[in-house]
């Protein structure tokens, strides 16, 4: 469709353009953008106001409007000249602007009224945890998680865990995903969304719309951990899985140290009790494929002796730990 405005000339340029492949390209650019851009105002169109948000109120040539921005009040309301409070939360911008023109045209001829959002504060949604800006964010219109989380400038690439924790009030019904659990005393709604499917498009239904005073919690990366004989020690990130193979730790580790005694390895584990229990490796079996690889869960510790240790005392298996892990946390 030819644009509103263009001379009989230009027409026949923009014709000739966008006949040319290139130039398909870039009017389909531009078209894209112009939808984009109907949609979000279609969206903001249906904003409803609330407490906090700033609204403009203008009505041509009455100098009562300033122009000034004026907040809705905590029981919803907004000051207006020659009308008092009126009730703005609950309603469009357009709404309020179509009740003005007729509450205000008992004082003024022909009123023209303009109101116009400035501000979007009504609908917070907080973000926190293993984020680069976590804080404060307002839903303007649609908003997903992943623009949220796009908002708040994505994950922390090395502390991120593998899931992200959403609540919601109960006002707004449960959440719509598999799994999602509604806590009556608190009266929220809580789902987990994993965060490897989300990212990599393979889980859209998780990308749920989010609703005000939403809590998006994204915690830190659980860690396995490594020490002993090894030329790197340290805890390491399970980065989008829950769990890591002995290999896989090892690995990561930069493989044995010298003089190390892989045979006589050993898993540490704390059960949900927190009761220490030990599980023996044979890793130099493991590396030489005669043994099955053992995957190891979040805060296993695989300890690899020295040949110089006869025995791995509680004592000195923390001691090692401490001096390992102190040093850095590595991803995979």
């Amino acid at each position: 469709m030819t644009p509103i405005g263009i001379t009989r000339r230009s027409r026949r340029v923009h014709a000739l353009l966008c006949g040319a492949t290139v130039s398909l390209l870039l009017c389909a650019g531009t078209h894209a953008q112009q939808a984009a851009s109907g949609n979000e105002k279609e969206d903001m169109s249906n904003y409803v106001l609330g407490r906090d948000d700033e609204i403009v109120i203008r009505a041509a040539d009455v100098e009562e409007f300033d122009g000034k921005p004026t907040r809705v009040d905590m029981r919803g309301n907004v000051s207006v000249p020659f009308l008092g409070n009126v009730r703005a939360a609950g309603l469009t911008a357009a709404q309020l602007e179509l009740y003005l023109k007729k509450a205000l045209s008992v004082y003024l001829a022909q009123p023209r009224i303009s109101v116009t959002a400035v501000a979007y504060r009504s609908q917070p949604v907080s973000v926190v945890g293993a984020v680069t800006k976590p804080g404060l964010y307002y839903l303007t219109g649609h908003k997903t998680l992943l623009q949220t989380l796009s908002e708040a400038g994505g994950l922390s690439n090395d502390v991120a865990g593998n899931t992200i924790k959403v609540t919601r009030q109960e006002q707004w019904g449960p959440i719509p995903l598999p799994g999602a659990v509604t806590d009556p005393v608190a009266k929220v709604s809580v789902a987990q969304v994993k965060v490897r499917p989300l990212l990599d498009g393979k889980t859209p239904e998780a990308d749920i719309a989010l609703k005000p005073n939403d809590v998006i919690s994204v915690p830190r990366a659980e860690l396995v951990y490594v020490v002993g004989a090894v030329r790197r020690a340290g805890g390491f990130v399970l980065a989008g899985q829950d769990d890591m193979s002995v290999l896989q730790a090892l690995s990561m580790a930069q493989g044995l140290d010298q003089g190390a005694a892989p045979g006589r390895s050993k898993i540490i584990r704390k059960d949900k009790e927190g009761n220490r229990t030990e599980v023996t490796v044979d890793v130099k079996r493991v590396l030489s494929g005669q043994a099955a690889d053992i995957p190891m869960v979040a805060n296993d510790i695989l300890f690899i002796p020295s040949s110089a240790i006869r025995s791995a005392t509680l004592r000195s298996l923390e001691a090692a730990i401490q001096v390992g892990t102190g040093v850095a946390i590595y991803r995979r």
